[in-house]
């Protein structure tokens, strides 16, 4: 649990402080997003993996390699003090952290009975949602009286407990299974295929807008790269006679490839909002980091309070329709999220938070269980793998591109607003334009500046509100392509998520 609660706090934990690293390390604001990015992506890439490392090496041992590697690498994140070990330190941290939560599950289904296999895993549940509600309001509280590094720093005394827990009360069963696990081939070439095309079209991503994406050698490079790999991952996968490492049973199930397609949706909504408010609340609206946080953490109460109402409901209802329910109110929540202003109070900002929170509550347990109802449980291990690594491309990708389209919106409304300031426009002169503006001294067009700046950053912050919403949307009409599963077999899969 300890090792679960780390690994889930330390999803959203750093988006309070993302101003004050930005700050700290000489960050652009389409740079600071890489901390966010570099650590889904690793995490993404390596969750595949977990399983086959757990079978060949054994649970104990993997379990205990990546909580002291996760542990080791929150240390080096504190002790950074450039941009670029930031981002080294936070892809070691998405490796090692890959692994915590798939293991944690599978420790707490071989240690019960299964009798309590269901008691289990709400008491994993909850320890997993503890992260999206706690993570921005201790993030903003350690900011607020120690200092960003803190962020980081407060996984040492967890990750050391839970690695001396793991190593006296957990025992290795490293028997028939082991040896079974052996036996099973893993696709390193498509892994590795897969693995390389994502990598390579996330820095395309991450750095397009400050090389000016195609009139620069490497975003080519990047995208020939990209582009390469992903051919060589579909061609191996749809040719190769052994067993590929995405499974041509998973794509033959419209139920799994609908669901996954919406959960990339999702996954592009549910980070990129995360990493858009922090900065918008501090550096465009004023809020002290402490505050921030306060006002993020009702999302992740809304998310909580979804997942128990759904728990209740989800065998008496169609699941399609909770979808389509929980669908509809993180569009409504992004809708409101688009009126926002830079005089607003903190209540609209939490209520919209809490609507978002409940929409995506409603959206993620009901299109796990359908997304893997009708698929064979020979490869429902493989599919929750899949379906996780959707999540995290999507959540990548979606804060790649909506803070480049922010910065070049930013710049776009910022050349609009500047054109009317001129010592020619009346309006541009007292009593229209008080102190501290001024056309007429360094200090006046310098605070000018600055308030159009904030002014264009807001509009730019709406339109990724308003294109966040409009995806919500879209992906609606995808529910139609969904089958609706029958009888029990649609409840197996709750607990993958």
């Amino acid at each position: 649990m300890l090792a679960t609660i780390m690994q889930a706090i330390d999803t959203t934990i750093a988006n309070v402080a993302l101003p004050h690293i930005q700050g700290s390390l000489s960050a652009a604001q389409d740079q600071i997003t890489w901390v966010l990015t570099s650590y889904i992506v690793a995490a993404a890439i390596m969750t595949p993996l977990t399983g086959w490392l757990a079978g060949a090496f054994g649970i104990k041992r993997v379990f205990l390699i990546s909580v002291i590697g996760f542990t080791v690498a929150s240390a080096l994140c504190g002790l950074a003090d450039s941009l670029a070990q930031m981002v080294l330190f936070r892809l070691l941290q998405g490796v090692c952290g890959a692994a915590l939560m798939p293991l944690s599950q599978a420790v707490l289904l071989r240690i019960n009975p299964p009798e309590r296999h269901g008691q289990a895993m709400a008491v994993w549940g909850t320890g997993a949602m503890v992260g999206p509600i706690a993570g921005p309001a201790l993030g903003g509280w350690l900011t607020d009286n120690y200092n960003w590094r803190w962020v980081f720093y407060i996984n040492l005394p967890v990750g050391i407990i839970a690695f001396l827990g793991i190593l006296f009360f957990i025992h290795e069963t490293r028997h028939h299974e082991t040896r079974h696990a052996r036996r099973e081939r893993f696709d390193f070439f498509g892994f590795g295929a897969l693995g390389i095309a994502i990598g390579a079209l996330q820095m395309l991503l991450d750095r397009g807008e400050l090389k000016d994406w195609f009139h620069s050698t490497e975003i080519w490079i990047e995208a020939t790269i990209a582009g390469l790999a992903l051919y060589l991952f579909i061609v191996h996968t749809m040719t190769t006679s052994e067993r590929p490492f995405l499974n041509r049973d998973l794509l033959r199930d419209p139920n799994f490839v609908t669901g996954n397609v919406l959960m990339f949706f999702i996954g592009v909504i549910m980070f990129a909002t995360l990493a858009l408010q922090p900065t918008m609340l501090q550096q465009s609206m004023n809020y002290p980091v402490a505050t921030a946080g306060l006002v993020i953490a009702p999302r992740g109460i809304g998310t909580m309070a979804a997942m128990f109402l759904v728990g209740r409901i989800i065998n008496f209802v169609d699941i399609r329709l909770l979808i389509l329910g929980g669908l509809a109110l993180t569009a409504l929540s992004l809708y409101q999220m688009s009126g926002f202003t830079l005089v607003i109070d903190e209540r609209p900002i939490v209520v919209s938070g809490l609507v978002q929170g409940f929409g995506l509550g409603f959206v993620f347990v009901p299109l796990s269980t359908i997304t893997f109802a009708t698929l064979p449980r020979s490869v429902l291990t493989q599919g929750t793998a899949v379906f996780s690594l959707t999540r995290n491309i999507g959540s990548s990708i979606g804060i790649a591109i909506l803070e480049a389209l922010f910065v070049e919106n930013s710049q776009i409304v910022h050349s609009r607003l500047v054109e009317h300031l001129r010592p020619d426009n009346p309006l541009a002169h007292p009593p229209y334009l008080m102190a501290p503006y001024s056309l007429s001294t360094s200090t006046g067009i310098a605070a000018l500046n600055a308030e159009v700046t904030r002014q264009a950053q807001m509009v730019a912050y709406i339109d990724d509100f308003k294109l966040m919403m409009v995806i919500a949307l879209l992906a609606a009409p995808l529910l139609l392509l969904l089958r609706k599963p029958r009888g029990a077999r649609a409840t197996g899969a709750v607990a993958t998520e």
